[in-house]
C-alpha cells in the first residue's frame, strides 16, 4: 500500500475516532482522496518534485475548495465553486492533498467557534470550552491530528485565537501575502488568509507555498540594527483582567525571551487596544454588511433558517452605520496607528497574551458579545494596522493550553517567526534507524540539543524497508493494521528549532510525518518515500533496525 494511501487512511480512521462531527462542513469521500493520494505517490515515483506530498489538510468553510460547497457556515448562502480558492491550488499542486472543509463562525464572523448552526466546535483539550473562532474547526482538526496543517482566516484574530486555546502555532501573514481570491469576505480591505499547524516549521512549509511575490509588492524593509533581538511588552496593569494564572504565565514567556538574549522594553498598549475596541464598536463593521448584508437581509425577510442570531444582528445592525461615523473613525485610526508603530520604534516585535482568557461554552452563551469581545482585546488591531502575527504555545495554565503571540510591521513575518522559535516548547521526534542512539547520525540530534526521552514501540501499522543510501538507515512505511508490524523506537526532545533544522536537510526518499506509538500518541518522526521501496528489502520481522544491523 502506498504511504499517502495509508495517511489517508489514518487520517478518517483517526476522524472516526475522536467522534467530533462539529469539526467538519463538508468531508470529501474517502474513495476521492485515496484515489488521490495514489497518484500523487505515482507521480513522486516517476520522479516529479512535490514537496508537500502525503501531507494532508483541511480549509476552512468560507474557501472555496472544487468539488465542495462552500457555505461560509451558512447552509442557505452555499454555493458550487468552480475552482479551488487559488491558496488551495497553490498547496495541492505542491502535492497536499485537502480532506474537506471546516465548522467556522458563520461568516467568520466572532472569536469564539460556537456560532454556526453545524454546531459549537468543543476545544480540543477540554470540550466544556470554546474552541476559539473564527477559524473553529480547522483549528481542532489539527491539535486532534487529523491533518498535518489547515487554512484558516483572520480579520479580528480568527488566525491566532484558536491556535492558542488549541495549544498549536497559527501564521497570520502580512495582509496581502496570501490570496484571498475564492475567500468570502468579512471585512475584505483587512481579512488574511492563514495556516494552522503542530510544529512552526510544519506551518513555516505551508506557508511558503501559499505566497508569490506577485500577491503583493514586497518593499525595501530598513536594515536592521545588528543587536540581539529587542522585544516590546505590556505593563501589567494596561494588559486588563487577565484570567487566574495567565499574568504569571505571560511573565513567563517575557523571562524565556530574556533568558534567550532578548532585550526587553515596556511600551504603552494603549493605542493598540483602543484600536481593537474600534474594529466592532465603531464604523469599520459596516465593512461586513457589504460582503453578506443583502444576502442576511433577504434570508430574514424569507424567514430562512439557519441564520445565527448573533452575527445576525452585527451584521445588520452595521447597515445603518453612517457614513460620516466612518470617515471620523478612519480619522482617529490613522492617529492611532502612528502611535502604536512609534511605540514599537525599533522594537523587533511586540510579545502579549494571545487572549486575556479561555471561557467555557455556558459563558459564551450567557454573555455572546461581551465574551467576544474581551477576546479581541490584543488581537482586534493587528490587520487594522496592517501588522504581521505568529501565535505560539507557551505553556499551560491550570492544565490547558496558554498561547502569546508576537505582532510586528508588515513584511517582518520571517523575522517574527525567528523569534519564535525562542518560546516553542521541545518537541517530540519519533526514530526508528540511523538515527538512534549509537546509530551513525545520532550525532545530529546531540548537536541540535536534542534528549532521549525514552524507547518505545510504534503501533503495530508499519513495515520496515533496509534503504539503498549513505548511510544505511530503514524506511518506515504505514499499512495499517492488516501486515504491520510493532517496530523499536526511540522517542526524543529537541528544541523546535532543531526539528526545523532537521526538516530543512532531510534528504530523499526520508520524510517528515506523523508516526504513531504503541501507546496511541502520535509523534513526528522519519518515514520513507514509496518510490525508495521498490528495491529495498523488507525487514519487518527483525523488529528494529538496531537488530537488523547487528544480525
Amino acid at each position: 500500500m502506498s504511504t499517502t494511501v495509508s495517511r489517508v487512511r489514518a487520517a478518517y480512521a483517526r476522524i472516526e475516532a475522536v467522534d467530533r462531527p462539529e469539526i467538519w462542513i463538508d468531508l470529501r469521500p474517502r474513495a476521492d482522496v485515496e484515489s488521490e493520494a495514489r497518484a500523487i505517490d505515482e507521480r513522486v515515483a516517476a520522479g516529479e518534485q512535490l514537496p508537500l506530498a502525503g501531507r494532508l489538510f483541511a480549509a476552512k468553510g468560507n474557501i472555496d475548495v472544487h468539488g465542495l460547497p462552500t457555505t461560509a457556515g451558512c447552509p442557505a448562502y452555499a454555493y458550487e465553486p468552480e475552482t479551488d480558492a487559488p491558496v488551495v491550488a497553490r498547496l495541492r499542486a505542491a502535492g497536499a492533498i485537502v480532506l474537506g472543509t471546516t465548522n467556522l463562525d458563520q461568516f467568520a464572523t466572532g472569536l469564539v467557534g460556537t456560532r454556526s448552526p453545524y454546531g459549537a466546535v468543543r476545544n480540543a483539550h477540554d470540550p466544556a470550552r470554546i474552541s476559539g473562532g473564527s477559524s473553529a474547526g480547522s483549528a481542532v482538526a489539527v491539535a486532534l491530528g487529523i491533518v498535518d496543517f489547515a487554512l484558516g482566516t483572520d480579520t479580528a484574530g480568527s488566525g491566532r485565537v484558536p491556535a492558542a486555546f488549541n495549544g498549536i502555532v497559527g501564521l497570520k501573514p502580512t495582509r496581502g501575502l496570501v490570496p484571498t481570491t475564492g475567500v468570502v469576505p468579512a471585512c475584505a480591505s483587512i481579512d488574511c488568509v492563514t495556516v494552522f499547524a503542530r510544529t512552526l516549521p510544519e506551518a513555516e512549509q505551508a506557508l511558503s507555498f501559499m505566497t508569490s511575490p506577485s500577491d503583493r509588492d514586497l518593499p525595501s524593509l530598513p536594515q536592521r540594527t545588528p543587536g540581539p533581538w529587542r522585544i516590546a511588552v505590556a505593563a501589567r496593569d494596561q494588559l486588563g483582567e487577565l484570567d487566574e494564572g495567565w499574568a504569571e504565565a505571560y511573565e513567563a514567556a517575557v523571562e524565556q525571551l530574556r533568558d534567550a538574549g532578548a532585550e526587553i522594553r515596556t511600551l504603552d498598549l494603549a493605542p493598540f487596544t483602543e484600536a481593537a475596541a474600534m474594529l466592532y464598536q465603531g464604523a469599520f463593521v459596516a465593512e461586513r454588511y457589504t460582503a453578506v448584508g443583502s444576502f442576511v437581509d433577504k434570508a430574514v425577510a424569507d424567514g430562512i433558517e439557519g441564520l445565527d442570531p448573533t452575527v445576525t444582528g452585527i451584521i445588520t445592525r452595521a447597515r445603518d452605520i453612517p457614513a460620516h461615523q466612518l470617515y471620523a473613525d478612519q480619522e482617529r485610526l490613522a492617529t492611532l496607528r502612528t502611535r502604536a508603530l512609534s511605540e514599537l520604534a525599533d522594537a523587533d516585535a511586540l510579545l502579549l497574551p494571545t487572549t486575556p482568557g479561555h471561557p467555557t461554552l455556558a459563558e459564551v452563551a450567557a454573555d455572546p458579545l461581551g465574551a467576544n469581545a474581551r477576546l479581541g482585546r490584543f488581537t482586534n488591531s493587528t490587520n487594522l494596522f496592517d501588522l504581521a502575527a505568529v501565535a505560539v504555545p507557551s505553556g499551560k495554565v491550570s492544565g490547558l493550553p496558554f498561547g502569546v503571540m508576537l505582532i510586528g510591521p508588515a513584511f517582518t513575518d520571517s523575522r517574527l517567526a525567528q523569534i519564535a522559535r525562542e518560546l516553542e516548547p521541545p518537541v517530540q521526534l519519533a526514530v526508528v534507524g540511523a538515527h538512534l542512539t549509537g546509530q551513525p547520525l545520532n550525532p545530529q540530534l546531540l548537536s541540535l540539543g536534542a534528549r532521549l526521552d525514552r524507547t518505545t514501540t510504534t503501533a503495530p501499522v508499519y513495515r520496515l524497508h533496509a534503504l539503498a543510501t549513505t548511510p544505511p538507515k530503514p524506511g518506515l512505511v504505514h499499512v495499517g493494521s492488516e501486515g504491520g508490524a510493532s517496530i523499536e523506537a526511540e522517542v526524543w526532545r529537541l528544541p523546535a528549532k532543531g526539528l526545523g533544522k532537521l526538516l530543512a536537510a532531510l534528504p530523499r526518499p526520508m520524510a517528515l510525518g506523523s508516526v504513531e506509538l504503541a501507546d496511541g500518541t502520535r509523534v513526528p518522526g522519519f518515514l520513507c518515500e514509496p518510490s525508495a521501496l521498490s528495491d529495498a528489502d523488507d525487514i519487518t520481522n527483525y523488529g528494529s533496525w538496531r537488530t537488523y544491523v547487528n544480525r
